[in-house]
């Protein structure tokens, strides 16, 4: 008589196969459905990287914009302050020629007042050192409204520029 073990022996053994190629369908059924999965996947990182990429060339598309407008409006700027320190150039001149006018005036009224009569030299002296303090606040007060005015036309020019790289974006 055989022992009981060896006549469940096929059984065994058929139903060991059997687990195993229910494990092998489960586990090509499991790499079929990752391999899927894995083809959607790449297909949507590849869509993501080709919006990234065109939203990427808009966005710096729109970037270079703005630059060059910002560009220009610094160069229309600094021709509006090269005008402004060009006018205030000639109105140093304009001006140092009123200030050496005004002088020679003082000069001439200092020197015809002291070559009058000598009884009244010292009231003569006195009106001659009031044009010179006269022709002095002058000269000043124009050197002062000059630096002014090229201060104050140089920050209107900044100011512009400053409006017009702001308009721009």
């Amino acid at each position: 008589m055989k022992p009981i073990w060896l006549h469940i022996l096929p059984y065994i053994a058929a139903l060991a196969v059997m687990a195993g190629a229910l494990f092998g369908a489960y586990h090509h059924g499991l790499s079929v459905k990752d391999a899927e999965w894995q083809v959607e996947w790449n297909s949507r990182d590849a869509r993501d990287a080709t919006a990234r990429a065109a939203n990427e060339s808009a966005e710096r598309t729109k970037e270079q914009s703005r630059q060059l407008s910002i560009n220009k409006a610094i160069q229309d700027g600094q021709q509006i302050i090269d005008q402004a320190v060009a006018d205030a150039a000639t109105a140093r001149a304009s001006a140092d020629g009123l200030r050496g006018a005004a002088d020679t005036l003082a000069n001439r009224l200092a020197a015809s007042e002291a070559s009058g009569n000598s009884c009244t030299a010292a009231a003569s002296k006195a009106a001659a050192r009031a044009a010179m303090v006269l022709a002095d606040v002058l000269k000043r007060a124009d050197q002062r409204a000059g630096d002014l005015a090229e201060v104050a036309d140089q920050a209107r020019a900044r100011g512009l520029t400053c409006e017009q790289a702001y308009d721009g974006l």
